[in-house]
């Protein structure tokens, strides 16, 4: 499939079979992350692959995360939103939880470190695609709540910038229409 290709056709996909994915396939969607763009070379990524129980981690830390914010966890509203946390990382078989991990060097805008992780899951997304699987981005409020960067062993000025739910495509997505680039776009020549 050819990047062009593989860039028109993806798309996101929250439901996937419990199908393992193979070792190789995930080495190959990290590997493509680090080919990202990075201005300064900063490496600000971050990355954790959750397999089997390994997904348990990220349960952990949503459900810390959600009860440190609730005023009684025994409601049954709060004891659903736990259950709900708590499942939710064994929606796929493979789940990266991926951080950024800033630079101190005052040269470097945070914000350039963000558009370098964002750059590299992008190319996790169209990796994952062009290997057959599915895949979806998922972020939030609990996705940036302190708990889950401590949980995961980020810095202080380190935070998780999204979850990548990965598997086999339960069925094919639909083709989405999107809105012609001229829309968008001013020529100056």
């Amino acid at each position: 499939m050819n990047v062009f290709e593989a860039i028109k056709t993806r798309r996101t996909v929250g439901v996937v079979k419990q199908d393992p994915v193979p070792r190789d396939v995930t080495e190959r969607i990290l590997q493509s992350a680090v080919w990202a763009p990075n201005h300064f070379r900063t490496e600000p990524w971050r990355f954790f692959v959750l397999e089997g129980d390994g997904r348990n981690k990220l349960a952990t830390a949503l459900v810390e995360a959600i009860k440190e914010d609730m005023e009684d966890v025994t409601t049954e509203e709060n004891q659903k939103r736990i259950e709900k946390q708590q499942n939710n990382p064994f929606r796929a078989p493979l789940v990266i939880v991926v951080g950024v991990e800033p630079s101190n060097e005052p040269k470097v805008p945070l914000k350039e470190e963000y558009a370098a992780v964002s750059a590299a899951i992008q190319n996790m997304l169209l990796t994952a695609h062009a290997s057959g699987l599915g895949a979806i981005w998922r972020t939030g409020d609990i996705c940036y709540h302190p708990k889950i960067a401590q949980s995961f062993g980020l810095s202080e000025r380190g935070e998780v910038v999204g979850f990548l739910y990965i598997g086999y495509p339960v069925k094919e997505p639909k083709a989405v229409k999107k809105t012609d680039v001229s829309t968008y776009t001013k020529w100056f020549s």
